[in-house]
Protein backbone atom coordinates (compact mmCIF):
# COMPACT_ATOMS: atom_id res chain seq x y z
CA UNK A 1 0.00 0.00 0.00
CA UNK A 2 1.79 3.27 -0.93
CA UNK A 3 2.02 6.78 0.36
CA UNK A 4 -2.03 7.72 0.98
CA UNK A 5 -3.66 4.52 -0.35
CA UNK A 6 -6.54 3.62 0.92
CA UNK A 7 -7.37 -0.13 1.02
CA UNK A 8 -10.69 -1.00 -0.73
CA UNK A 9 -14.10 -0.94 1.85
CA UNK A 10 -14.94 -4.56 0.51
CA UNK A 11 -11.24 -5.65 1.22
CA UNK A 12 -12.28 -4.40 5.20
CA UNK A 13 -15.83 -5.51 4.86
CA UNK A 14 -15.58 -8.90 4.06
CA UNK A 15 -13.16 -9.74 7.10
CA UNK A 16 -15.61 -8.28 9.94
CA UNK A 17 -17.64 -11.63 11.15
CA UNK A 18 -20.37 -12.02 13.65
CA UNK A 19 -18.83 -13.81 16.69
CA UNK A 20 -20.63 -13.94 19.98
CA UNK A 21 -23.03 -11.40 18.93
CA UNK A 22 -19.87 -8.89 17.92
CA UNK A 23 -18.86 -7.61 14.63
CA UNK A 24 -15.25 -8.40 15.03
CA UNK A 25 -12.13 -8.99 12.76
CA UNK A 26 -9.63 -11.81 13.42
CA UNK A 27 -5.71 -10.89 14.77
CA UNK A 28 -4.84 -12.68 11.30
CA UNK A 29 -6.81 -10.29 8.96
CA UNK A 30 -5.86 -7.18 11.35
CA UNK A 31 -1.84 -8.06 11.16
CA UNK A 32 -2.57 -9.23 7.05
CA UNK A 33 -3.67 -5.06 6.64
CA UNK A 34 -1.36 -3.45 9.23
CA UNK A 35 1.58 -5.31 7.33
CA UNK A 36 3.13 -7.36 10.44
CA UNK A 37 3.10 -11.30 11.64
CA UNK A 38 0.21 -11.66 13.66
CA UNK A 39 2.77 -12.27 16.42
CA UNK A 40 4.18 -9.22 16.19
CA UNK A 41 0.27 -7.96 16.88
CA UNK A 42 -0.06 -10.28 19.66
CA UNK A 43 3.33 -9.81 21.83
CA UNK A 44 2.06 -5.73 21.30
CA UNK A 45 -1.04 -6.94 22.38
CA UNK A 46 0.06 -8.49 25.49
CA UNK A 47 2.64 -5.42 25.98
CA UNK A 48 0.09 -3.40 26.68
CA UNK A 49 -3.05 -5.75 28.07
CA UNK A 50 -4.78 -3.49 29.93
CA UNK A 51 -5.32 -1.69 27.03
CA UNK A 52 -7.69 -4.41 25.88
CA UNK A 53 -10.31 -5.56 28.31
CA UNK A 54 -12.49 -8.74 27.42
CA UNK A 55 -15.16 -6.63 25.67
CA UNK A 56 -12.29 -5.68 23.08
CA UNK A 57 -10.84 -8.64 22.24
CA UNK A 58 -11.41 -12.19 23.50
CA UNK A 59 -9.30 -15.69 22.12
CA UNK A 60 -11.78 -17.84 19.33
CA UNK A 61 -12.32 -21.46 20.86
CA UNK A 62 -11.01 -24.31 18.95
CA UNK A 63 -15.24 -24.75 17.85
CA UNK A 64 -15.60 -21.09 16.93
CA UNK A 65 -12.46 -21.45 14.97
CA UNK A 66 -13.57 -24.39 13.36
CA UNK A 67 -17.07 -23.59 12.29
CA UNK A 68 -15.75 -19.89 11.39
CA UNK A 69 -13.46 -22.01 9.60
CA UNK A 70 -15.55 -24.38 7.62
CA UNK A 71 -18.19 -21.16 6.87
CA UNK A 72 -15.61 -19.03 4.96
CA UNK A 73 -13.59 -21.98 3.11
CA UNK A 74 -10.31 -20.17 3.67
CA UNK A 75 -7.33 -22.99 4.05
CA UNK A 76 -4.58 -19.89 3.57
CA UNK A 77 -4.74 -19.83 7.65
CA UNK A 78 -2.48 -22.91 7.34
CA UNK A 79 -2.58 -26.22 8.84
CA UNK A 80 -1.84 -27.03 12.66
CA UNK A 81 -1.82 -24.05 14.63
CA UNK A 82 -0.56 -23.80 18.29
CA UNK A 83 -2.62 -21.27 19.12
CA UNK A 84 -6.45 -19.93 17.69
CA UNK A 85 -6.81 -16.22 16.88
CA UNK A 86 -8.02 -13.49 18.71
CA UNK A 87 -10.91 -11.71 17.72
CA UNK A 88 -11.31 -7.67 18.59
CA UNK A 89 -14.33 -5.72 18.53
CA UNK A 90 -14.59 -2.41 16.98
CA UNK A 91 -13.54 -0.81 20.55
CA UNK A 92 -10.49 -3.45 20.42
CA UNK A 93 -9.33 -2.34 16.90
CA UNK A 94 -9.46 1.30 18.24
CA UNK A 95 -7.16 0.78 20.76
CA UNK A 96 -4.78 -0.83 18.39
CA UNK A 97 -3.95 2.29 16.63
CA UNK A 98 -2.10 3.28 20.20
CA UNK A 99 -0.17 0.57 20.20
CA UNK A 100 0.80 0.04 16.43
CA UNK A 101 2.07 3.86 16.11
CA UNK A 102 3.26 3.13 12.44
CA UNK A 103 2.23 5.32 9.39
CA UNK A 104 0.48 2.29 7.68
CA UNK A 105 -0.87 1.07 10.79
CA UNK A 106 -2.48 4.45 11.54
CA UNK A 107 -4.04 4.47 8.01
CA UNK A 108 -5.77 1.16 7.64
CA UNK A 109 -7.38 1.68 10.79
CA UNK A 110 -9.09 4.79 9.66
CA UNK A 111 -10.65 2.66 6.75
CA UNK A 112 -11.28 0.03 9.80
CA UNK A 113 -13.27 2.47 11.27
CA UNK A 114 -15.10 4.04 8.36
CA UNK A 115 -16.33 0.24 7.34
CA UNK A 116 -17.20 -0.48 10.43
CA UNK A 117 -19.30 3.07 10.61
CA UNK A 118 -20.96 2.00 7.25
CA UNK A 119 -21.74 -1.56 8.35
CA UNK A 120 -23.43 0.57 11.05
CA UNK A 121 -25.70 2.85 9.03
CA UNK A 122 -26.53 -0.54 6.36
CA UNK A 123 -27.84 -2.30 9.60
CA UNK A 124 -29.95 1.18 10.93
CA UNK A 125 -31.42 1.93 7.12
CA UNK A 126 -33.01 -1.47 7.13
CA UNK A 127 -34.18 -1.80 10.33
CA UNK A 128 -35.79 1.89 9.28
CA UNK A 129 -37.20 0.37 6.21
CA UNK A 130 -38.68 -2.79 8.05
CA UNK A 131 -40.58 -0.13 10.85
CA UNK A 132 -41.32 1.55 7.34
CA UNK A 133 -43.20 -1.39 5.43
CA UNK A 134 -44.59 -2.23 8.60
CA UNK A 135 -46.12 1.03 9.11
CA UNK A 136 -47.55 0.83 5.24
CA UNK A 137 -49.24 -2.39 5.93
CA UNK A 138 -50.53 -1.49 9.08
CA UNK A 139 -52.00 1.58 7.51
CA UNK A 140 -53.02 0.14 4.15
CA UNK A 141 -54.61 -3.15 5.18
CA UNK A 142 -58.28 -1.61 5.39
CA UNK A 143 -58.16 -0.67 2.38
CA UNK A 144 -56.86 -3.84 0.73
CA UNK A 145 -58.93 -5.48 2.27
CA UNK A 146 -61.05 -6.05 -0.27
CA UNK A 147 -58.86 -6.81 -2.53
CA UNK A 148 -57.38 -9.14 -0.48
CA UNK A 149 -60.54 -10.95 -0.31
CA UNK A 150 -61.51 -10.63 -3.98
CA UNK A 151 -57.88 -12.62 -4.22
CA UNK A 152 -58.84 -15.45 -1.74
CA UNK A 153 -62.16 -15.78 -3.20
CA UNK A 154 -60.55 -16.32 -6.58
CA UNK A 155 -58.26 -18.72 -4.72
CA UNK A 156 -61.04 -20.89 -3.33
CA UNK A 157 -62.16 -24.10 -4.99
CA UNK A 158 -64.96 -24.15 -6.98
CA UNK A 159 -68.03 -25.32 -5.17
CA UNK A 160 -70.33 -26.62 -8.16
CA UNK A 161 -69.58 -29.86 -9.88
CA UNK A 162 -68.44 -29.17 -13.67
CA UNK A 163 -69.54 -30.07 -16.25
CA UNK A 164 -67.41 -32.74 -18.29
CA UNK A 165 -66.01 -32.04 -21.74
CA UNK A 166 -65.92 -33.46 -24.42
CA UNK A 167 -68.75 -35.12 -26.46
CA UNK A 168 -70.54 -38.57 -25.93
CA UNK A 169 -72.19 -41.15 -28.15
CA UNK A 170 -75.54 -41.74 -27.53
CA UNK A 171 -76.25 -43.98 -30.66
CA UNK A 172 -76.39 -47.89 -30.04
CA UNK A 173 -74.37 -48.46 -32.85
CA UNK A 174 -72.65 -46.68 -34.74
CA UNK A 175 -74.47 -46.82 -38.64
CA UNK A 176 -71.33 -46.52 -40.78
CA UNK A 177 -70.34 -50.00 -39.86
CA UNK A 178 -73.18 -51.34 -41.00
CA UNK A 179 -72.82 -50.01 -44.12
CA UNK A 180 -69.44 -51.18 -44.79
CA UNK A 181 -70.71 -55.03 -44.01
CA UNK A 182 -73.23 -54.43 -46.54
CA UNK A 183 -70.75 -53.31 -49.75
CA UNK A 184 -67.84 -56.10 -47.87
CA UNK A 185 -70.90 -58.76 -49.06
CA UNK A 186 -71.68 -57.81 -52.50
Amino acid sequence: MGKGATLPAERIQRRIYLLRGQKVMLSTDLAELYGVEPRVLLQAVKRNRTRFPSDFMFQLSRGEFAVLKSQIVISSWGGMRRATPYAFTEQGVAMLSSVLRTRRAIRVNIEIMRAFVRLRRMVISHEEMARRVDALEKKYDAQFKAVFDAIRELMRPPTSPRKAIGFRVEEARAAYRLQRRRRASR
